[in-house]
């Protein structure tokens, strides 16, 4: 099963003015286990970053969704809750869910919330959304094996 990882990277970054500066950025990481992220982050990251970069962290991320849109790069963290109930006590019972979502504004991420969740069967409640320190999102991509 594949699981969501946020991986920070610390790297000298340069920038459009031409400075160097030490950053560390957070990425997500879509990967079996650790040592699956971390080959990742290297071929991911290495892509990109000139010259040396550390992994100082990486730690399960809880999502149940992602909704990326082409035409955001900002990512926020959404909480929605629902209400379930339990088949065998009769039971209700809240279910708190964290999804990540692509937008240009706060108020952007929660309609994109909305349209994204309308085909739920349950109500639910949109009870959080905050700005996500995340960069950039690398979803789990399948090696093709190599037929002879």
């Amino acid at each position: 099963m594949n699981t969501w990882h946020k991986v920070s990277v610390k790297y000298t970054k340069q920038f459009n003015n031409g400075t160097l500066k030490r950053v560390t950025e957070n990425y997500l990481i879509n990967g079996i286990n650790f040592t699956d992220v971390e080959a990742r982050v290297h071929q991911e990251i290495g892509a990109f970053v000139r010259g040396e970069f550390v992994v100082k962290a990486i730690k399960n991320e809880d999502f149940s969704d992602i909704f990326q849109y082409d035409d955001a790069e900002t990512w926020y963290k959404a909480k929605v809750v629902y209400v379930s109930e339990d088949v065998d006590s009769g039971k209700e019972k809240k279910i708190n869910n964290n999804f990540l979502v692509s937008a240009h504004s706060i108020k952007d991420a929660a309609e994109r919330m909305e349209e994204s969740l309308k085909g739920l069967m349950v109500s639910f409640d949109i009870t959080k959304i905050e700005e996500s320190n995340i960069l950039e999102i690398f979803p789990y991509i399948a090696q093709e094996t190599e037929e002879e």
